[in-house]
């Protein structure tokens, strides 16, 4: 358990109750939670760029394979997670990209 030093009193909110305990500072320096946006597709592994199957201000729909990324000699298609408009692809192809990386943005 951390030192004292390190707490303070604080209050914490979970699903509308509010509950008085001590808050360590990790708590205190952590990275909030915010909703997913699904407008912007993020890799979920690092990998590499083998194919992408849209073009910037092309129609997708909810399902449609947007590009190809191969992680650990597997590939994985990346599909549009709902209907929408291609803004902006922030990739090239044979790139290599890390887990995280911004691959499209739908409007």
């Amino acid at each position: 358990m951390e030192n004292q030093d390190n707490m303070k009193q604080g209050k914490i909110v979970v699903e509308g109750v509010e509950y008085k305990t001590l808050i360590t500072k990790k708590y205190q320096e952590r990275t909030p939670y915010a909703d997913p946006d699904f407008t912007k597709v993020h890799a979920f592994i690092s990998g590499t760029i083998r194919d992408i199957f849209v073009k910037e201000g092309g129609k997708v729909k909810e399902g449609d394979v947007l590009l190809s990324l191969e992680a650990m000699k597997m590939k994985n298609e990346i599909k549009a997670s709902q209907d929408g408009i291609v803004k902006k692809i922030n990739v090239k192809v044979n790139e290599q990209i890390s887990k995280g990386t911004l691959l499209v943005e739908l409007g």
